[in-house]
């Protein structure tokens, strides 16, 4: 792939939702997103931030494959991947992960920790018995598990370790990319911090692209290299994520910034 070409291009893309309400010949449409078009290059973090129902979700979800536009078009390293068959879903699902906001729900409750790590690479068939071993080990290490937790359900763990648990996993089969879709909004305050330390890292370490949605724009700052600010589907205001904050153009940026006072400090419990 030529450095020059995206990781994931999103072109001008829009997805429709059909609601329960309205009659069966005039369905009332949701238009979750609406004529966006994004570049993912590699090693970029994109922030991707707005309210509550701003299409920061399903712009993620078309991103992954999870959600299918219903214009535009989706390339995958220069391939156009809109129109997804089984294979291509395999091939996209071993280089793009994706961390979700709740590990309660994203784990299997009845499933050790230690085979969450081994399923992914049982299903794409990475390596032996005796490699797969090995790479479960050097995930514990570089999401900062201790061994004890090898073995115990996620129930068993608090709320930042199964985070960790959740970003190993979706890093079992080296990734290009990870996409992060609020991972951090159901923890505490300082465990914020540390997974948000804890990404940060990676991506410096591993080279990863990352997509990482949030509402909350100062966590953004810490971690993103380009901010995408959304509302109503559409891309408000884009740019480098110092300018964003020291000469916002929009005044929907304007108003998220207004308020949203910082509550991280950087490297807080690191």
């Amino acid at each position: 792939m030529d450095e020059t070409t995206p990781i994931i291009f999103l072109d001008d893309i829009s997805v429709t939702f059909r609601t329960r309400t309205g009659s069966i010949l005039r369905p009332n449409l949701v238009h979750a997103v609406s004529h966006l078009t994004l570049k993912l290059m590699a090693g970029e973090t994109i922030g991707i931030v707005g309210e509550s129902g701003c299409g920061k979700s399903t712009t993620a979800n078309v991103m992954c494959g999870l959600q299918s536009p219903t214009e535009g078009t989706v390339f995958f390293k220069g391939e156009d991947v809109t129109k997804r068959t089984a294979d291509l879903r395999k091939k996209i699902g071993r280089v793009v992960s994706v961390v979700f906001q709740n590990p309660a729900t994203a784990l299997n409750p009845r499933m050790a920790v230690h085979d969450q790590l081994l399923d992914p690479l049982v299903v794409h068939a990475v390596g032996g018995e005796d490699e797969r071993e090995e790479r479960i080990r050097e995930l514990f290490g570089l999401v900062g598990l201790p061994s004890s937790a090898m073995y115990v359900l996620p129930g068993q763990l608090s709320g930042g370790q199964r985070q960790r648990v959740a970003i190993a996993r979706a890093l079992s089969l080296n990734p290009d990319v990870i996409i992060a879709d609020e991972p951090t909004s159901a923890l505490d305050v300082s465990v914020r911090a540390q997974i948000l330390n804890l990404l940060t890292d990676l991506k410096s370490e591993l080279g990863l692209a990352m997509v990482f949605i949030s509402h909350d724009i100062q966590t953004e700052r810490y971690i993103s290299d380009r901010i995408v600010v959304m509302n109503h589907g559409r891309i408000m205001e884009e740019g480098p994520a110092e300018r964003i904050f020291s000469d916002p153009h929009d005044e929907y940026t304007k108003t998220l910034l207004g308020a949203a006072p910082s509550l991280l400090n950087p490297k807080l419990g690191a």
